[in-house]
Formats: C-alpha cells, structure tokens, sequence
C-alpha cells in the first residue's frame, strides 16, 4: 500500500491525478442521493450487465441497480490502475468504492477490461452463465476515443466535426484563473472520419454485445437493453447532433430498432435512452459543450437535475414502476428538464451575450469547473487534500472475476 502527497496536475480540464478519498466522496453522495432498496434481494433480485459503469451515467445506473434494486450481475469498466508516476484512474477509485458501499453481500462484480473486445464478452458471458444464468437488463454506456474491430483487428479513431461546412463555435476556455469566452473553428469532417466515429460510438458494439449473449443463451424472457445517448440544444448541434458524433448517435438509434426486431420474438425489448446534460469526462472534450452546460446550469440553479436523479427515473421505467417515456423515435427521454422552451429560450439569450466581460454574470463557470475536478476526486468538500493519501487501492472481486 502506498501514501502519497497528490497534487491534481491538470491543465484546464484535463488532470494527472486522481484522489482516492475525494473519488470515494462523489460516490458516497451519489450513493446517499439514490432511493434506498425497494426491490427483491438475494436470488430473487434481476440480473443487470451494465458496461461503462465506472463514470457518468453508467456509474450512476450502477449505484442505482444495487442501491435501490439491489441487483446482481456485472459491471464493466476500462480503468488505468496506480503506476510509480501517477495514481490510478478516478474510474478505478470510485469503482473500488462502488464495491464497498454495495456491501459483502452483495452478488454484483466488477471486470476491468476492454468492452470492444472479443476476450472481455468472453470473460464476462461465461461469469453471466456461471453464476446466474439470463440477464435481465443489458445498460450500455461506453465512451472511448478509439475501438479496435474484434473482427478485422482495425483501429477506428473518433474524431468530434462537423459534416458538410466548417463551423465557428464559442468555447468556455479554462487556461487561467480567470474563465474566458473564445472562439474555435472545426473543419468538416472526411467520409473516413465519419464512418471512423461511427465504428466507436455507435451501435456496433453494443449489437455484438446482444449477438453473444443470444448465442449463449443468456437473454431471459422480458429481456431490456438500452444505450445511453444525447441530443442537447440546437446551440450545439454542429458540433454535437449534426456533426461526426450524430452521425454516430443516428447510428446507435437505428441499432435499437433492429435489436428491437430481433429480440420481439423473446419478449425482449431495445431502446435507446436521450439523458440530460451532463458533466463527463467524455463532454468536457466536445467544443462548446463546456460553455452551453455552464449557461444551462445558470439558468437552472438547482433545477439541474443529477445523473442519480436521472438514473432512478430510468430504473423506475425499465423495471415497470412506472411507464416508458417514449418519443416518436421510440427513445426513451429524460431530459425534457432540460429541453423545456423556456429553458432553452432563456439559454439561447445568455449564449448571444456571453462574452469574456459578461461570462460571470451569465454564467455558472464555478460550477462547472467543480464539477470537472470532481471527475476526478477534486473539489470535493471534507476530503484533506494535503494529508497524504492511500493510492494504491485494489480491483474489487479480483478473485471472482479476472482482470483483462
């Protein structure tokens, strides 16, 4: 075990380090946020494959199936364990936390792995059959900049354009102590860049993910998947909706209409699941994003609703408490908080005016960039951040589940 003095080493929104303690902090309140158990436990309770459940909203799924429904099964996650120069992941902090609040009782695992690859469905399917036999509920939530085809062994890197134009977008730049407003202009993206994007986010994955567990005979009767998407504001959407990461989104939308035709004839059901605005790690690097969230959670206050909040309704859904919230797309939606015309209009008004002078007053930049250091265990108040910390922290169920 190893104490260290960390410093968070970061560059606007980008951090070196992450701190146990704090990382263990955000899942508590996270945890303290999401309904306690209203559901069946021990053998009786579903069985829940949740891969990316390390950070956003997957990790808030996660605590959400354990906390509330305490749910067995597997979540999957890709995190960076302690070197002798930086500490692990904050993914790896709050998943070893994750672990400890859902208790020893508990019969949820963790698999640190690759999700895009062949060998971590084949790990995780024979633990699913091994140990519970069908799934119940298949969430999926990934987000990387790369994938490698299990396939053809091809290395598909994502890129965040536009399609057809170029395009200028304000930014919210963090460089010094002080936030400012600039500007950045996106060349369009090439027919190669597109498609590159639309091989990682997309819905490809998460197709081969319901291919293997319909081959093992793993989908039980009733069987529910979604995939985590977004669609946001107009304000954004060059970048963002219309842009290479659409085209992506589109994509995965049309996977969950196939997957609903093919799982149809065992009751099962596929969907696709727009959420709310979000701090990640994955928006922080989407131009413009950073400033529109900012204006957003001004005009909001505490209306912002959480990843936990959000989470919980979706459960209530996908369990049957209460009845899906479907769009004419057949998605599943959960941000019509943040989607009402007169939030937008109020939103729209504060993006024409934002400017480095009026930054402040339109803006909740404070807030956001608490919200960023807290991907990563900063700003998290209690935490002792010049007390050295416990770094070296283990993978949970190691022994149950091996690490890829």
């Amino acid at each position: 075990m190893t104490l260290r003095e960390i410093k968070p080493g970061n560059r606007g929104f980008l951090y070196v380090n992450a701190h146990p303690e704090g990382c263990a902090a955000v899942v508590d309140e996270l945890w303290q946020r999401t309904p306690a158990r209203t559901g069946p436990a021990g053998a009786a309770a579903p069985v829940a494959l949740i891969i990316g459940s390390s950070a956003g909203y997957g990790l808030a799924a996660t605590v959400a199936a354990l906390r509330t429904y305490g749910m067995r099964g597997l979540g999957i996650a890709f995190e960076a364990p302690e070197t002798e120069r930086r500490t692990a992941s904050g993914g790896w902090y709050r998943t070893a936390r994750t672990a400890t609040l859902a208790g020893p009782d508990s019969d949820f695992a963790f698999l640190n792995a690759d999700a895009f690859s062949a060998a971590a469905k084949e790990e995780a399917l024979e633990h699913l059959a091994t140990r519970y036999g069908r799934v119940d509920y298949l969430v999926y939530s990934v987000a990387a900049p790369r994938r490698t085809d299990p396939v053809t062994g091809e290395v598909h890197n994502s890129v965040i354009k536009p399609l057809g134009a170029a395009y200028r977008t304000k930014t919210l730049q963090f460089d010094g102590d002080t936030p400012s407003v600039g500007s950045l202009e996106l060349q369009p993206a090439d027919d190669a860049e597109r498609d590159a994007t639309v091989q990682v986010m997309g819905g490809a994955d998460w197709k081969l993910w319901i291919d293997a567990l319909a081959e093992r005979n793993l989908i039980h009767d009733g069987f529910h998947t979604v995939a985590l998407s977004y669609v946001g504001s107009d304000l954004t959407a060059p970048v963002y909706r219309a842009g290479t990461i659409g085209a992506a989104k589109q994509h995965l939308e049309d996977t969950a209409r196939s997957l609903q035709q093919d799982l149809a004839p065992l009751g099962g059901r596929a969907h696709t699941v727009v959420a709310g605005a979000a701090v990640t790690q994955a928006s922080t690097a989407i131009p413009s994003v950073a400033l529109y969230t900012s204006l957003l959670r001004a005009v909001l206050g505490d209306d912002f609703q959480s990843t936990a909040r959000q989470a919980a309704t979706l459960w209530r859904q996908l369990t049957g408490a209460a009845p899906l919230r479907l769009d004419r797309e057949q998605r599943i939606r959960l941000d019509g908080w943040e989607m009402d015309d007169k939030v937008q209009g109020a939103v729209h008004e504060r993006w024409a005016a934002a400017t480095t002078d009026t930054l402040a007053e339109l803006a909740d930049t404070d807030w956001f960039r608490t919200q960023v250091g807290r991907l990563y265990g900063w700003h998290v108040p209690g935490t002792d951040y010049d007390a050295p910390s416990q770094t070296t922290v283990p993978w949970p169920n190691a022994r149950e589940v091996g690490e890829l």
